[in-house]
């Protein structure tokens, strides 16, 4: 054995070939925290002083090659300033620049994900060989940041610029196949010969057959392009990085402006302005907001997995009713793997939901991502039918009906009966109280709220709601199962709208309030978009429908009359007696019509304004800012009442609900992270500004003990 570490063990084999092997002890991935960035240098160093070393492979131990940095340790880093950050760089970037300028071969065998750092490790290799069945790719833009280990520097020169910016800007995960094409990695194997190729390889450098110094030579000199040429290459891309990613995201185009900076330099400099560059970016807002995000959303994750535990296996789904929801989710439950049965009162409804989980289905097979064999059988595990006859063996039935709680309570008496007596009955009600649904049940520890988001198959978000009598098994399994979905589910005890709705309202009611006060309504809308929303308020009311819109409206103002019930003409409700229900009819705030591609465009509408008058204040200009914090503070208000109230268990789980849920911007982090970002003391002082505007604005005593106190959500 050459070196034995905590990460990394380097062990001679036949022929003078030192394999050295990633495999972080006690975890089930590799990744670059700072123990492992140690061990990597005391391995090199090692290698160095064993003059039997002739070739080098690079493994690992773990099922993934390496995933990446520990972000969990940018936390603290990105706390100090610029120069510091940068030191750091040139620190990590000092041990990767002696691995790759070892005096003998090496070759990495990509056997599974290969991303961030991990990638920068296998661009240090001479070359590169993956699995079939591996992943490579650069996320850091979703981090806010960009790579820092010389990521900008060696996948230029190994690639292309072009291929780089792809890679670097976009953030996404690459198969084997794309990496080959682009030139990222120099063969794609089976799994099972991954290790041997890698051996046979550095054989053949060491035999002189391969010119392994040619294909180093280039990742350490200027990228090789005339001047020119080069600010001509770099403009273009510049344009279409920019039109993809706008300036709430400044990260990618600072990527790319760090590899136009670095393309004439050598690769000492050039890592320098890398190391500068990453250093600005992870001062930025954004980072610290999207670094937050990730954490929190692990966070979730473990916390749902220790939820799941003792979970009942769910073999055998149904859904009531076949309807946009109800059809939505048998299809996502097919599609997973669990068997469906999809019941409704109508043929032309179970029609409707066939039709619908064919259409999605087949756009999947048009893309080359689905075989057609797979989406029959997919389709064939769907089972549309009108009776109960099947109920008998079924684990888990999910209610997707008329948002009425009659009809709702009737519906769910009549499933149970015929349920056996483990089976789990759920409700996907977005308003209706769910312990007031069990009341008539005979098993209400079996009953809970699944709340899935529209359109089904794209939303990630399922709230899982506790009633009164819920039974944790009947949580734990609901929780498993919206996992087995690809959902990112979140827990919820019962209340008025639950947490997403409960907290969407206020920002609706924002946005009336400033329509009664003068503000227009496509003002409103770009200053929200501008703000991060993929769209403001008037147009989202359009695309959720004005007559839901109005029935939660209702709901909150009866179980939060003190703040929810409006003293004016609520502009919703003067769309609604208009019969202007948003995309659904083609008219509501905006007017819609289908463009060639069938998409509905929205169009300014003067009729809307023309309704809306009679209901209004004179015409008046707001500042963007003050319409921002007049829609945003009833908001964030909101959020910090039900974690008062404990309807959400963290502040992380109420940051990725709306993140999840409703797409609040993800560059801001969530709402509670927002506050931060102000800081709670001024966030109060915000609150007592616009307190004269009603209890939506006035600060939750939770938040004004926070401010007294210095604290924070996220610390």
């Amino acid at each position: 054995m050459i070196y034995s570490g905590q990460s990394i063990n380097v062990e001679l084999l036949d022929g003078g070939i030192a394999e050295f092997k990633f495999d972080l002890r006690g975890e089930s991935v590799n990744k670059f925290d700072r123990a492992t960035l140690e061990d990597l240098g005391a391995a090199v160093t090692a290698v160095k002083a064993d003059a039997g070393v002739k070739g080098l492979i690079v493994t690992s131990g773990k099922g993934v090659f390496i995933v990446g940095a520990d972000i969990t340790e940018f936390v603290d880093l990105f706390k100090h300033d610029e120069e510091a950050i940068a030191h750091w760089c040139t620190l990590s970037n000092a041990v990767f620049n002696s691995f790759e300028d070892l005096p003998v071969p090496t070759v990495c065998a990509i056997n599974g994900f290969a991303l961030g750092g991990g990638l920068e490790m296998a661009l240090c290799c001479d070359y590169r060989i993956m699995s079939n069945q591996a992943q490579v790719g650069f996320p850091e833009v979703k981090l806010g940041i960009y790579p820092g280990f010389g990521g900008t520097v060696r996948l230029p020169r190994v690639s292309s610029p072009q291929t780089a910016v792809e890679w670097i800007c976009t953030g996404g995960q690459h198969r084997a196949n794309k990496a080959l094409e682009d030139g990222v990695v120099d063969a794609v194997v089976e799994p099972d010969v991954l290790r041997q190729c890698a051996l046979d390889l550095v054989k053949q450098c060491i035999a002189g057959e391969r010119d392994f110094q040619s294909a180093r030579g280039k990742k350490l000199l200027p990228l090789g392009l005339p001047e020119a040429e080069a600010s001509t290459v770099f403009e273009a891309l510049e344009e279409s990085v920019s039109g993809r990613t706008g300036s709430n995201f400044p990260a990618p185009l600072a990527a790319l402006k760090a590899m136009q900076a670095n393309s004439g330099m050598a690769r000492d400099a050039a890592l320098r302005v890398e190391g500068n560059g990453f250093a600005k970016i992870a001062r930025t807002p954004q980072a610290t907001a999207m670094v937050g995000v990730f954490l929190a959303d692990q966070a979730v994750k473990t916390a749902n997995r220790s939820l799941s535990q003792g979970a009942m296996p769910v073999n055998q789904a149904a859904t009531l009713g076949a309807g946009i929801m109800g059809g939505g989710i048998a299809h996502l439950s097919a599609l997973k793997g669990t068997p469906v049965v999809m019941k409704d009162i109508a043929d032309a409804a179970l029609d409707l939901g066939m039709s619908q989980a064919s259409k999605l289905l087949s756009k999947r097979v048009s893309r080359g991502q689905m075989a057609a064999e797979k989406m029959d059988a997919i389709l064939s595990s769907i089972h549309p039918t009108q009776s109960y006859d099947e109920f008998g063996t079924i684990d888990v039935v999910i209610e997707a009906i008329v948002e009425n709680e009659a009809i709702k309570q009737s519906v769910l008496t009549e499933a149970e009966a015929v349920l056996k007596d483990n089976a789990l009955l759920a409700s996907n009600t977005s308003t209706i109280s769910i312990t007031r649904l069990a009341s008539t049940l005979e098993r209400p520890e079996n009953f809970a709220g699944m709340h899935f988001f529209n359109p089904v198959h794209m939303m990630p978000l399922v709230e899982v709601i506790r009633g009164e009598k819920t039974s944790p098994q009947t949580i734990a399994t609901l929780v498993a199962y919206a996992t087995k979905l690809g959902k990112n589910p979140i827990v919820v005890n019962d209340c008025p709208g639950f947490l997403v709705n409960r907290v969407l309202f206020p920002y609706f009611a924002g946005f009336s309030m400033l329509l009664r006060d003068g503000a227009d309504l496509q003002a409103v809308d770009r200053a929200m978009e501008a703000f991060g929303w993929p769209m403001g308020p008037a147009y989202l009311m359009d695309v959720i429908g004005v007559d839901t819109c109005v029935h939660c409206v209702e709901v909150m103002a009866q179980g939060f009359p003190d703040r929810m019930q409006y003293d004016f003409k609520d502009m919703s409700q003067v769309m609604f007696e208009n019969q202007r229900l948003g995309q659904k009819n083609g008219v509501g705030f905006y007017k819609y019509e289908a463009d060639s591609k069938g998409r509905k465009q929205k169009t300014v509408d003067e009729a809307s304004y023309a309704l809306i008058k009679p209901h209004v204040a004179e015409a008046a200009e707001f500042d963007e800012s003050d319409i921002v914090a007049r829609m945003m503070v009833p908001l964030c208000t909101e959020i910090v009442r039900c974690l008062e109230d404990n309807i959400v268990g963290s502040a992380a789980e109420a940051d990725m609900a709306l993140i999840h849920g409703i797409s609040f911007p993800v560059f801001r982090g969530g709402a509670l992270r927002h506050i931060d970002s102000i800081g709670v003391r001024q966030f109060v002082d915000l609150c007592d500004k616009y307190a004269h505007l009603g209890r939506i604005y006035e600060a939750p005593q939770l938040l004004k003990d926070m401010a007294a106190s210095g604290r924070s959500f996220f610390g």
